[in-house]
Formats: C-alpha cells, structure tokens, sequence
C-alpha cells in the first residue's frame, strides 16, 4: 500500500508542477491525486471509525486554510472594485527608473506582509502598466515585485500562503515570525533589487500616453480610503484577534469580512442597483480565484494521506540520519535545485510549487519534537517564500505574473532566477548569522 501511494502521489506532484507543458490545471490534478490516495487508504485500512476520524481531522485543517483565503481574497477584490488602492498608486511619482524600482520594491515588500504575496503581486503589475510603457521594462519591473512580494509574505503570518499554514497549524506565532524573519527576508529583496537598479541607472521612465480605467465606473475618494483602510484593517487585525480571542484566523477574517460587507452596503445604499452592483461583496466573490482554493483542498488532503500514513515521519527520520543539520535540510526544502546540462537549464526537482513542499514538512515534523516558534519552523517560513521566487511558477505571485505580462519561463530564469538565488541564500546566510548570535 504504501508503495502504491507514494507512486500515485509522486505522479501527482509531477502533473502540478508541470502543469504548463502539459496544459492539464493543476486543480484537476491534486483533486484526482487526492481522491486516489484517500480511495486506496480506505480500502487498505478496513477500520471505518478510524478512516471517518482521519478523514474529519484532515478536512477541519484544510477548511481553516481555505476558509481563510476565501475571506482575504474577497477583501481584496472588494477594495480594488472600490479602487482603493489609487490611495497608494496615484502618490507614486519619479521619472528615473532606478528610483521607482527601489520605491516599488519597498512598497510591494510592505504591502505583501499586510496582504499577501499573490495580491500584492496583481496589484503592483497593474500599477506598472499605469507607469511604464515599454513592456521591456514591465517584465524587468515584474520580476522584482515577484521577489519583493514573496520576501514580503515570508515573515508576516497573513502575507504568504506557506507562512499562512504554518501559523494556522500553530507551527509560528505573529510577533515571533516577524522578529526572526524580516531582517533576512529584507536582505533577500534589497541585494537583487539593488544589482537591478544598478543595472538600470540613467534610464528615464517612459509613461503611457493614456490611462485607462478596467471598468469604466469611479468612486467618491471617501468611499475609495474607507474601504481601502477598513480592508486592510481587517486584515491587519486577525492577528490580534487570534491573539486576543483564541479562536481560529479564518474566525477572524470571516467576522472582518460581514462587517465590510455592512458597510459596503450601507454605503451605496441609495444609489442604482446597476450601478451598485460591481461594488458588492456578492460581485467580489464572483471574482475571487476558486481554482486556486480547490487546489489548496486537493494538495492537503494529499498530503494528509502521507501523514496518516506515517511516510512523512519516516521521511523525516531518514533526512536527519543521512544530512544531519536541520538548517541544511531546511535550505533543500526550500530551494529548487537548477542545473546546467550541456548549456540548457533543466529543472531537476520538477518546478516545485512552495505549498505542497510547506504542507508536506508540517507533516514531516511534529510539535511535539519541534515546538512552535522553533527555529526549524521559522527557517522553513524563510527558505519556502522566499525560495519560491528562484523559478517563476515557484510561487503564486510568479504564476500571477507569468500571466499578468506573458513572461516566458526561460526569461525569467535567465534574468531573473539568478538574482532571487543570490538573494536566497544572504537571506538565509543572516538568518543563521543572526540565529547564533541571538540564540
């Protein structure tokens, strides 16, 4: 049985990560993977409470995770139907390009830690195309917001989906993560952006000669700060509300989320049904990317099956025997291995996505062994979002862009996978720097 599962879940993970060559959804797939793994346990097992047991347990965790990003994806869309983001966009204003890629780069980082990496990543792309005319510099400008971003995400609880997990799980606590990570996940944005912007000194911007509006329809500038400053109030208070009540996040930002949706309404509350419509959180869920929360369900209860089946466990134990150094084990989890053969780049550990790498190592390694706030979980929460902007499909925020600005994968790791490798590993490097100086 457990042969059979590993295979099954191996074919699996080899279908999401090449999900672009093969042009199969890589929802499709995890669902399928996981309705085989789940289907084979079953049958193998025969104890029937214990499966309905297992399989309850499993589903409660995952629904917290997806709960969660349904309630903060639906907030976002909310404010960007309000435009609110111009409170930010419309303030940036340079004419050289090196300036606005240390402004940008800033802006995406911070923004990230207080929404998340894939958001934040539409978002400034779409700010990009306000500012920038020629795509040569857009692609450039993307690569950046895709590092920014992930760094970003990487030591707040709520800005990446790994970093999600593991504080969902009860692996990493808020004030704890935040002081562990974000000097080295600053480190590992500032040295690509700074090579970059060196690369790129003397060189004007070119701005669009015309600026268009996606759906034609304008808010008051009240309404525009109120929802974007009560969505990221919300978001930005789910942390102390966990803290404060005890209750799960996705609690939290469900709460959050019916008192934005009061307000919306009571805001546009006499105006035109026509009119009001594309502001309502009933147009906002419409909008929200329920591909990516099904492959969330799917990749979960995946990976369940491996920790119900104690493979992760052993996993675990043989990775200690044969590396012996946590940090060591941590930085291949995180990274995706490239090399050269014969002068073509070849991914070796198949185009890794970060969630299922994170979902698997949680259930690699207990709480009991390795409790919460333990370096092997903030190093993880490092090494996994930052390690995703390596390759450009590593990660939410990369795949966002390779569709936002049709990048090519083989650009990205030409011009771009170099400089987030460089900054991996300084990030890392002051991470165990400051680990042993600070115990």
């Amino acid at each position: 049985m457990l042969t059979t599962i590993v295979v099954i879940f191996v074919i699996a993970y080899a279908a999401i990560a090449l999900e672009h060559p093969l042009k199969i959804n890589k929802s499709a797939s995890a669902l399928i993977g996981a309705g085989l793994l789940w289907t084979i346990y079953s049958l193998s097992i025969g104890d029937t409470h214990l499966l309905t047991e297992q399989l309850g347990e499993s589903l409660t965790s995952t629904a917290q995770i997806v709960f969660f990003l349904m309630g903060a994806m639906t907030i976002v869309e909310v404010v960007d139907a309000h435009n609110g983001f111009e409170v930010i966009t419309k303030r940036i204003r340079t004419t050289k390009l090196s300036s606005l890629m240390w402004l940008v780069g800033f802006v995406t980082f911070f923004l990230s830690a207080i929404l998340d990496n894939l958001t934040t990543t539409i978002v400034m792309i779409s700010l990009m195309r306000k500012l920038l005319a020629k795509h040569d510099d857009r692609l450039f400008f993307a690569g950046i917001i895709v590092i920014a971003a992930n760094s970003g995400g990487a030591w707040s609880p709520i800005g990446d989906v790994t970093t999600t997990m593991l504080w969902i799980g009860g692996q990493i606590t808020s004030l704890a993560i935040i002081k562990a990570v974000i000097l080295p996940a600053l480190v590992s944005m500032i040295v690509p952006l700074a090579i970059t912007a060196f690369a790129l000194r003397g060189r004007e911007v070119v701005s669009p000669e015309l600026i268009e509006n996606e759906h034609g329809l304008r808010t008051t500038e009240f309404e525009r700060s109120l929802m974007f400053f009560m969505g990221l109030g919300i978001l930005v208070a789910v942390p102390a509300f966990k803290t404060i009540t005890h209750l799960p996040p996705f609690m939290g930002i469900l709460f959050g989320l019916g008192i934005l949706w009061l307000v919306g309404d009571l805001v546009h509350r006499h105006k035109e049904d026509e009119f009001k419509q594309h502001f309502t959180l009933v147009h906002a869920l419409s909008r929200i990317d329920m591909s990516s929360l099904v492959f969330f369900i799917g990749i979960l209860l995946s990976v369940a099956i491996l920790e119900h089946t104690h493979i992760l466990t052993s996993l675990a134990q043989w990775l200690d025997q044969a590396v012996g150094r946590q940090d060591v084990i941590v930085l291949i989890i995180g990274i995706v291995i490239v090399v050269s053969i014969g002068g073509i780049v070849e991914i070796v550990s198949a185009i890794v996505d970060n969630v299922p790498l994170v979902a698997a190592s949680m259930g690699m390694y207990s709480l009991t062994s390795y409790p919460p706030d333990h370096f092997l979980w903030q190093f993880l929460a490092y090494c996994a979002g930052t390690g995703g902007s390596i390759l450009i499909i590593g990660s939410a925020a990369g795949v966002a862009a390779m569709g936002l600005e049709k990048i090519h994968f083989f650009w990205y790791v030409k011009k771009i996978s170099g400089l987030a490798l460089i900054g991996y590993f300084a990030g890392a490097g002051v991470y165990l720097v400051q680990l042993r100086l600070l115990g």
